[in-house]
């Protein structure tokens, strides 16, 4: 599986989804980020990582 971080997962996946891509799962609450699997055209799984943004001091 390829794994890309990304730095807005409210719009990519909805690009895609757009765009005919298959979005397998979205998890918005794991303990490292925000995550989505998606299948390319040839049925390839890849994931889509936002990292979980640091709080300000």
């Amino acid at each position: 599986m390829i794994n890309y971080a990304v730095d807005d997962m409210d719009a990519i996946p909805s690009r895609l989804l757009a765009k005919g891509v298959t979005v397998l799962k979205r998890t918005d609450d794991d303990p490292n980020g925000r995550l989505a699997r998606i299948l390319d055209p040839e049925d390839n799984k890849i994931e889509l990582w936002e990292p979980k943004r640091k709080a300000s001091p």
